[in-house]
């Protein structure tokens, strides 16, 4: 069963658990906008499911409220900027401000971010830049989240390394490629196990070497609505497409999490940590004949005018997907299944959230 939110309440009702858990109000804001903006682009597995874990990581002070960063390289072109666990939609936006900045000033720029709160979808961060006309490209990690399996083995090694390009589109939505470089992300895990839609089967693999599906895999024993805890698990989940998702999630270790000062992903390092390594391309400065734009459409075309496997079908470029779901969601509200929103609402009333304003947010549902 799911309930269905319309988006602009479920972004306040999240604002407002975050402000009451000791964040500003602007803070709490971003969080519950970024958290919605997931859910909106069908990205549910980086959005409000995450409330429950953020407010525990909140309380237990392994991630920072209000932290503005610190710039530990600044050159015109380079920077590296220290998020100091700070929530990851407060302090990856000041990173993928400081990158904008200087690539328009010199049309190229690479920033790293290091030691970052859960950053959330990493195609919001692509769509910032696209919205100043600039292409980018992101690697990231998640050290001490250690959950995946190397092609041709069972245990864990890697973080689930989310990779993202972004490409501006006058007039048009950007084309955004986001992904973890695993089967799925740990967050569409832990939606399945809140009731939601259930994994691929062959997603996981167990410790004797056999695929599954069930998130208990993962997680060890859990209740409808208690916490999720990876580390309970045997488990692990499999990279995508063999070797080749393995090797790139082994460079979003390297260059995510090595070269961004955050370090690779270690089961001994506990406290969890996000890295990103983002390049910035300005397309004007490198193309200022035009040529880029009018060949990007004119390729789009080319590439949905394929005759699709099965009749009826579509061809779909990166971000069209998201783009619709934005659409739909916005005008018929963002659908949760039970077992989420029901811990949210017990996330609201354990950090001392007015019960008033729950029974607000609970009973035109």
């Amino acid at each position: 069963m799911t309930v269905t939110i319309q988006a602009k309440a479920l972004e306040a009702f999240v604002a407002d658990i975050f402000a009451t858990a000791g964040c500003s109000t602007e803070e709490g804001g971003r969080i519950g906008r970024y958290l919605v903006s997931a859910n909106l682009s069908g990205h549910d597995s980086h959005g409000v499911v995450r409330v429950p874990r953020y407010a525990s990581q909140k309380k237990a002070g392994t991630v920072v409220a209000d932290v503005t960063v610190d710039v530990l390289v600044d050159t015109p072109v380079i920077a590296v900027v220290d998020g100091k666990y700070g929530f990851g939609q407060t302090v990856t936006p000041q990173a993928i401000r400081i990158g904008i900045e200087k690539c328009k000033k010199n049309g190229l720029s690479a920033v790293t971010l290091r030691n970052a709160g859960h950053v959330g979808r990493v195609g919001d961060w692509a769509e910032m830049a696209a919205a100043e006309g600039l292409v980018s490209v992101h690697f990231v990690n998640a050290s001490g989240s250690v959950l995946v399996a190397p092609y041709g083995g069972v245990d864990r090694r890697f973080s689930t390394a989310p990779y993202c390009v972004g490409i501006p589109r006058a007039g048009q939505d950007p084309l955004i490629l986001d992904f973890a470089t695993s089967i799925v992300a740990e967050g569409k895990v832990l939606v399945a196990s809140q009731g939601g839609k259930k994994i691929p089967e062959g997603a996981l693999i167990g410790p004797d070497g056999k695929p599954s599906n069930d998130p208990h895999l993962l997680y060890g024993d859990y209740t409808p609505t208690g916490p999720r805890n990876h580390a309970q698990g045997t488990g692990a989940i499999q990279a995508f497409g063999d070797h080749k998702g393995s090797g790139l999630a082994f460079m979003c270790e390297m260059l995510g999490g090595s070269l961004s000062g955050t370090g690779a992903t270690d089961p001994k390092r506990g406290k969890f940590a996000n890295g990103m390594l983002s390049f910035y391309v300005d397309p004007k400065v490198l193309d200022p004949a035009g040529f880029f734009p009018q060949d990007v459409a004119k390729y789009v075309d080319f590439v949905k005018s394929s005759r699709p496997t099965t009749p009826g079908g579509e061809i779909l470029v990166p971000g069209e997907q998201e783009s619709r779901t934005r659409l739909k969601r916005l005008a018929e509200g963002v659908p949760l299944p039970d077992d989420t929103w029901a811990a949210i609402v017990e996330t609201a009333r354990s950090v001392g959230l007015d019960e008033r304003r729950i029974q607000s947010a609970v009973s035109p549902h």
